[in-house]
């Protein structure tokens, strides 16, 4: 993930990458993430975090997030992505229920009369869950006591302009400028 901070502090600035690096990282959304821009004024008080994501967050299913195959009269899942584990688990025990579902590994499963292509096309993650946690994730990133905050998200560029005071209209032409440079519309 490439992060580039602005500001007048250059000691703020570089403890500020390393600070919204490591909770990206501890959150598990740094690898989702290409690009970062981030504005710290606090003069004014404003802050612009900006990202590019490497792909647009979308509908996850099954399939797309394990191997699945019929084997011996049951459906064999091994987990390829293991950010999905446990709401593939979840999936599996809500629609066939946990005496169905064996745990051999904690990436591999067995499923009693289950059929290969429904479990394939279960659906594990929309992409609007994928970009409310990311969301959430810069939200806990910006400085404490930010009250007013306005969210620029499209594609794949999520922006959030934040301010203590009112949010004045050059302002969020400023985060709009940094949303379009970063690739949004």
């Amino acid at each position: 993930m490439e992060t580039v901070v602005s500001g007048d502090d250059a000691f703020g600035r570089e403890a500020y990458a390393a600070l919204f690096e490591e909770i990206m990282s501890d959150l598990n959304k740094a690898v989702l993430i290409d690009k970062a821009d981030i504005t710290l004024r606090p003069d004014v008080p404003l802050f612009i975090f900006s990202i590019a994501l490497k792909a647009e967050p979308s509908v996850k299913t099954v399939a797309d997030a394990a191997n699945v195959r019929e084997e011996s009269g049951s459906v064999h899942l091994t987990i390829s992505q293991e950010r999905y584990a446990p709401a593939i688990l979840s999936a599996l025990w809500g629609r066939y229920g946990r005496r169905a579902v064996a745990q051999q590994t904690r990436f591999d499963l067995d499923v009693a009369g289950a059929d290969a292509a429904e479990i394939g096309s279960m659906v594990v993650s929309s992409g609007e869950e994928d970009k409310r946690e990311i969301l959430g994730a810069l939200w806990r990133s910006m400085p404490e006591g930010i009250k007013n905050r306005r969210v620029l998200m499209d594609g794949n560029v999520i922006t959030v302009v934040a301010t203590e005071e009112i949010m004045l209209p050059g302002m969020i032409e400023e985060g709009e400028a940094v949303h379009k440079r970063m690739g949004g519309r």
